[in-house]
């Protein structure tokens, strides 16, 4: 593993890298509210053959927090850093790992440039209206008729203990103790600035413009029918096994798997995924 800060636009970016200088890319947008660091076991497991890429987001980890008026804390936002930062490494051509807001953020990326896509690697990374989970109901709520009292209980969950509950809160009891505490507690300790917080209150707020973008995804998928792996943990409130199936309405050639796992399989099912994507990467990214 290597470990390096470039600038984009001025935004120092921490980013982790596996794998040999030409290997064929695989690029991992991180989700909320980890970073870089949730790949940290997957990406020296892979870099035998690929060299595997995973930014840290304005914001998130050990990357800068610009001021709101100088960048946009929005998933159309990220997606531009992003494709900023496939630019300045000089990535012409990658597999993308979708998870969490990290497919909403890498899919933008995909659209913007279909000829870079060599693949898609999606675990629970929603892009489905009528298939999200129960636990949408309080953002749901707050988007229809948004009060200070319901911004305030959103904001309650930029915590450590929300931050535990994203991780381990829906995950069956056997399964906790494979999840690091240190995900939730570098995660909040990095995350304890109040640009930082109020970013991701917006960015919560800023899924509900999300469900207009959901259909022009769903277009993409089936225009360009890119090669895809479906790896999912279904113990997910916000995406469960449903979600992972519509998928397979824009790609009917994907290959679907379900996990014994949850949001966060890269912690329970690490080994399942390694050989998964191995399988996968060496068919469609040699």
């Amino acid at each position: 593993m290597r470990h390096r800060t470039i600038e984009i636009d001025g935004i120092p970016t921490f980013y982790r890298e596996a794998g040999p200088q030409h290997a064929p890319v695989v690029l991992l947008p991180h989700g909320y509210p980890s970073s870089s660091f949730q790949f940290r076991h997957y990406m020296p497991a892979l870099a035998d053959r690929w060299r595997l890429i995973a930014p840290d987001f304005p914001g998130f980890g050990y990357s800068g927090t610009p001021d709101p008026s100088e960048f946009s804390y929005s998933f159309d936002g990220y997606a531009d850093f992003l494709d900023r930062f496939v630019i300045k490494l000089g990535l012409s051509r990658y597999v993308i790992y979708l998870h969490d807001y990290g497919s909403q953020i890498g899919l933008r990326l995909a659209m913007g440039a279909p000829e870079r896509v060599a693949g898609l690697i999606i675990q629970n990374g929603d892009i489905y209206e009528d298939r999200l989970g129960p636990k949408y109901a309080p953002l749901r709520a707050h988007w229809d008729d948004p009060t200070p009292e319901s911004r305030a209980e959103l904001a309650a969950n930029v915590s450590e203990e929300g931050f535990r509950e994203e991780f381990v809160g829906e995950i069956a009891d056997r399964l906790v103790e494979r999840v690091s505490p240190d995900l939730w507690r570098l995660s909040w300790t990095l995350m304890d600035d109040p640009v930082r917080r109020e970013a991701m209150v917006g960015l919560m707020e800023g899924l509900r413009d999300n469900l207009a973008w959901f259909p022009h995804a769903q277009a993409y998928l089936r225009e360009h029918r890119p090669p895809a792996l479906i790896a999912w943990g279904p113990q997910d409130g916000y995406m469960p096994e449903d979600s992972a199936r519509a998928y397979l309405r824009d790609l009917p050639d994907a290959d679907l798997h379900f996990l014994d796992g949850g949001h966060w399989a890269l912690e329970t099912n690490l080994p399942e995924m390694v050989r998964l994507s191995r399988a996968f990467l060496a068919r469609v990214h040699r």
